[in-house]
């Protein structure tokens, strides 16, 4: 018996499961890559789905959110094809990982600006690092938009309302990572599920305070500059920001593999590297891993 027959065999004993072939038998003969996790990136993802679908009408990707730490799990079980990520994994994971066969491999798709969201009429527009962390971390004694020496109208208590991200999210880990560095959240923020949930809140609420991805920006919301310390420069979120570094809650955007992809899979990361996938990322509002020409 010849290698293609075997692996033929392989890929199709392997149909609903992580398939060596590239991809997931679907109905017709259509290739289906599932894709999971970050929420972050589920909004480009889908972007790049449907745009893909049109090019490669025999390949469908399924794309669903519920968090970095969720896509990876789901990896790491063999469930989907490619998970997406806002945060690298953890050691824990890839020891997980390997110890049931699977071989995580890291892709950089884009970066992101890890923007504070505040409501539009609060006055203070600028943090330090450190302001966030006396904000959010634990034990940190910011409380109050009094303790500024600011009063935000509409905010009667002027209590700080914090808003975050549950814990298996990869921007709660990063944030935390950034922000915190070895110390905790402080207990009795709100913890939401997305990301474009986190600035509907903000938007919605004088006293609130937020961080999420650029790409959920909305003109109803602030944006606050941040700076490193308080001898650094006050850095706007955006696209530049994040390419160059220069913004300090910068990240890389990701996406995991069982191994080098092979096949449909290999195929669609290529395509998302591609100058073409490269566009989409940008127009969603994220930073481009290439030099775009014409842009």
């Amino acid at each position: 018996m010849s290698r293609d027959t075997v692996r033929r065999i392989v890929c199709i004993v392997a149909i609903g499961l992580l398939a060596a072939c590239g991809g997931r038998g679907g109905k017709g003969g259509r290739t289906i890559i599932q894709n999971k996790g970050s929420d972050t990136l589920v909004n480009v993802a889908q972007a790049w789905a449907e745009a893909y679908a049109k090019i490669k009408p025999d390949v469908a990707v399924a794309v669903t959110g519920g968090g970095s730490g969720t896509g990876i799990a789901a990896m790491i079980n063999g469930t989907v094809d490619i998970a997406n990520a806002s945060r690298k994994m953890k050691q824990k994971e890839i020891d997980l990982a390997k110890s049931k066969g699977i071989d995580p491999k890291e892709w950089v798709v884009g970066f992101d600006a890890l923007a504070v969201y505040i409501h539009k009429d609060n006055p203070k527009k600028k943090y330090t690092i450190k302001e966030l962390a006396d904000i959010y971390g634990e034990g940190g004694p910011v409380e109050s938009w009094s303790d500024f020496g600011i009063e935000v109208p509409g905010c009667d208590s002027a209590k700080i309302v914090r808003i975050s991200r549950q814990n298996n999210s990869g921007t709660y880990a990063y944030f935390r990572k950034t922000v915190l560095g070895k110390n905790d959240f402080k207990l009795g923020s709100n913890d939401l599920h997305g990301s474009k949930d986190v600035v509907d809140a903000v938007e919605k609420t004088p006293c609130a305070i937020g961080y999420s991805g650029l790409a959920y920006a909305t003109e109803h919301v602030g944006l606050a500059d941040v700076a490193k310390d308080a001898n650094s420069p006050y850095v706007t979120p955006s696209v530049t920001s994040a390419v160059d570094g220069s913004y300090p809650i910068a990240r890389p955007l990701l996406m995991y593999t069982n191994g080098e992809p092979k096949g449909a899979v290999k195929e669609y990361l290529d395509w998302i590297l591609s100058e073409e996938g490269q566009k989409i990322i940008k127009r969603k509002g994220y930073a481009p891993v290439i030099e775009i020409s014409g842009e």
